[in-house]
């Protein structure tokens, strides 16, 4: 059998080499319009920043070795420009020799991937503009950081990328600013969390425009000045990581099927609407495991799993791809940043009835030397109880929350489901009750009715306007705020009615529910909590 496997990254050179690796009788080649294949795509902001110090390592294999190591014939810097699905060819150009080539095929899979948009603006070809998709573009960007030019830098985009190298350049010294024309940075996320990512960037002097859009880029030779629809920002250096484009204008008259974003239509065995034809990785889309619609993924993780089965399947197997969950995780300053599943928005347009909570947990035990805390939204469907996503904040291992939540919604669990499971504990790693399981008790007694709350975007929009803020802390800290310690609570408050409207506060949310269970006690029917407390909400009067 002969597959031709167009484009070479981490889909096209996964499924070859698992092609090989099944069936080393398969007749399988690669043509890739890059010199390089398999390279490390996720690892260039690290290597910018140095973390990753030599550059070499960022190539996972060179052609020649990925050829040795499988068998996989790789043809680099061969261009295809069209397919033709009747004769079971493929045109392409040898960029070497400018010489038009043909190749054929049993099985075709296109593995194009994506490439970033370069916008329609003046000073796009000034020095020290910047774009991040390849290997030659992170050596780039280095190069320009090694050399001490760089002092201030703009990046347009803040999505996951973009936050990475905002923090890897700022690691480095570099002052940054980041413009991006959604509401919100932080895709994926509800706009309470990513809100308190711009505020918390904003404090360690990195600045967010959002709802802004790059108009030009100025300067004589080099980058001197980013104009932008809101003001004019002096800078060394733009980093364009905006937005991305799937590869597929090579595909125009072939009859292959793309969605509305320009990547190929696939069902869940990844085939197109023409037999013997596959897409794969970034160029095509899949969909939500949730909600079954399609969903665009250009994820390295999403990459490999999809070329694994694909290359199962055209070997014989009826192997379905579940979907994904969106899960995502990125490294901030001092921060991390990561979620799966769906938001709280996305849930009530998908038709579930959702229910959030946000909690502030302890990492691991309070009193180990590095210990932190998490932010934690979870999400879940009032009726059924069944969880549909989390997004977490923290210094620690936010990974082991957002797998944990992966793993769950991935089985259909519900909350009952996972409450007691048997975590990993011990001082170092964890809290006797896992913060995860914490935070599932917790939003099972906010939907038993046991724990009555406003949540932080609740309270941002005012609902709490009509309650008398109570300081539940341990120590008085609010200022303006009555004061009641819990510990002095036996009996009735005087000066409070039992229906009067209490905001009940503290640091984190967990005394202030105390306070509350104790004053619920007593007859004071009337108390909510402000989840997360002082730790994650702006407190007004």
């Amino acid at each position: 059998m002969k597959v031709l496997i167009i484009g070479g990254v981490a889909a096209g050179s996964k499924v070859a080499a698992k092609l090989k690796r099944e069936n080393f009788n398969c007749d399988v080649t690669i043509l890739t319009k890059s010199k390089d294949i398999s390279y490390a795509g996720c690892g260039l902001p690290y290597y910018v920043g140095k973390v990753i110090e030599n550059g070499n390592e960022l190539i996972v294999n060179t052609p020649d070795g990925f050829s040795e190591l499988t068998g996989v014939k790789v043809l680099t810097e061969h261009e295809v420009t069209k397919v033709n699905p009747k004769e079971k060819t493929v045109d392409a150009l040898d960029l070497k020799s400018n010489k038009p080539l043909k190749f054929e095929y049993d099985k075709l899979v296109i593995a194009s991937g994506a490439r970033a948009i370069k916008p329609n603006i003046d000073g796009i070809h000034l020095k020290n503009v910047f774009f991040l998709r390849s290997p030659d573009d992170a050596y780039a960007l280095r190069n320009a950081v090694d050399s001490n030019e760089i002092k201030r830098a703009v990046i347009v985009g803040a999505g996951y990328i973009g936050l990475e190298i905002t923090e890897n350049l700022s690691s480095c010294g570099i002052k940054i600013m980041i413009i991006d024309m959604a509401k919100h940075i932080l895709p994926g996320f509800d706009d309470e969390f990513s809100d308190y990512v711009e505020n918390y960037l904003a404090e360690q002097g990195i600045i967010t425009f959002t709802e802004t859009e790059v108009e030009a880029v100025l300067g004589e030779e080099k980058v001197e000045k980013v104009k932008t629809s809101r003001r004019t920002i002096k800078a060394d250096a733009i980093i364009f990581s905006c937005e991305i484009k799937a590869n597929t204008e090579f595909l125009a008259d072939s009859g292959i099927e793309l969605m509305p974003n320009h990547t190929i239509k696939v069902n869940e065995f990844f085939e197109t609407n023409i037999e013997d034809i596959y897409a794969v990785g970034d160029c095509s889309s899949v969909s939500n495991k949730i909600t079954k619609e399609a969903f665009w993924s250009p994820m390295g993780s999403t990459a490999n799993i999809a070329g694994r089965i694909l290359a199962k399947n055209i070997l014989g197997s009826k192997i379905a791809f579940p979907g994904v969950l969106g899960t995502a995780i990125v490294k901030l300053p001092e921060i991390n940043a990561g979620r799966t599943g769906l938001t709280e928005k996305d849930a009530r347009k998908a038709g579930f009835n959702p229910i959030s909570v946000v909690v502030v947990v302890d990492d691991k035990a309070h009193y180990y030397p590095d210990s932190s805390t998490f932010i934690v939204k979870m999400i879940a469907d009032k009726k059924t109880k069944k969880l549909l996503g989390i997004q977490v904040l923290g210094k620690g291992a936010t990974d082991k929350m957002i797998d944990i939540a992966a793993t769950a919604i991935t089985m259909g669990a519900s909350l009952e489901d996972i409450e007691n499971m048997d975590l990993a504990y011990a001082p170092p790693f964890s809290t006797a009750i896992h913060p995860f399981s914490h935070t599932v008790n917790v939003l099972l007694n906010k939907i038993s009715g046991d724990f009555e709350t406003i949540t932080p975007a609740a309270y941002a929009a005012g609902e709490a306007k009509d309650f008398k803020i109570i300081d539940a802390s341990i120590y008085p800290g609010i200022e303006g705020a009555d004061y009641i310690d819990l510990t002095k609570v036996k009996g009735d408050l005087p000066g409070y009615k039992k229906d009067e409207k209490l905001l009940l506060v503290c640091a984190k949310g967990k005394r202030a529910y105390m306070l509350q269970k104790r004053l619920k006690n007593f007859g004071y029917n009337n108390t909510r909590v402000l989840e997360a407390g002082t730790t994650f909400n702006n407190l007004s009067y």
